[in-house]
């Protein structure tokens, strides 16, 4: 959760906030240095933005990984039934056109992209962009910058992108070249046409 300082213009936090590391000029991670980095430390979730910062985040709250847990099994279910593409978690890193590496909430992509990839490439960041991904607000999460990472997917190739946020009980839906369209207390929300019969049930988030 997040409240803004009129005075001084600035956020603040309730409960533990991103850890922003800046590294250059003075360091530059690569690809594979920062992915053995991220083993080293697997009790944080660490990502790259397109400047080349570190964001580190502490491990999530048990309601949100509970959450997380939720809506990974209803995608990875729909998906198995499916068959056209894998599911992936939070602890999923992707490395994105820009230089970001990210791990979104919850992701889906097609076999037709992944089965060209080389058995290293899959065992480390997986070099693209999910068709789908699913970001959750956490109480601890800035909205805008999440806002700000939904239309970083979309830039990078996504073609449909959720923010949920529990706490307002609402989902951002992000799809390239549309407005933002906002869904107020949504039951449940669909995937369609790009997941076909995907369908979300928030009602067990809410």
């Amino acid at each position: 959760m997040e409240a803004l300082d009129q005075g001084k213009n600035q956020k603040t936090y309730i409960g533990h906030p991103p850890l922003v590391v800046q590294l250059k000029p003075v360091l530059s991670l690569t690809d594979d240095q920062l992915f053995e980095f991220s083993q080293l430390n697997r009790d944080l979730r660490i990502e790259r933005n397109a400047q080349g910062e570190l964001i580190i985040m502490p491990p999530a709250g048990g309601e949100t990984s509970e959450h997380n847990a939720e809506i990974t099994m209803q995608l990875r279910q729909w998906a198995k039934s499916n068959g056209e593409g894998a599911t992936f978690d939070s602890s999923g890193g992707f490395r994105l056109d820009n230089g970001a590496v990210r791990s979104p909430d919850a992701a889906w992509v097609k076999y037709s992209r992944l089965n060209v990839l080389t058995a290293e490439q899959r065992q480390r960041f997986i070099p693209l962009c999910p068709e789908f991904v699913i970001e959750l607000r956490s109480p601890t999460d800035s909205l805008s910058l999440l806002q700000e990472k939904m239309q970083e997917y979309l830039g990078n190739g996504a073609q449909l992108a959720w923010l949920i946020d529990p706490e307002q009980r609402r989902v951002y839906v992000y799809q390239p070249h549309e407005p933002v369209h906002e869904l107020d207390k949504p039951e449940t929300v669909s995937g369609d046409p790009l997941l076909s019969g995907f369908v979300l049930n928030l009602r067990e988030i809410w």
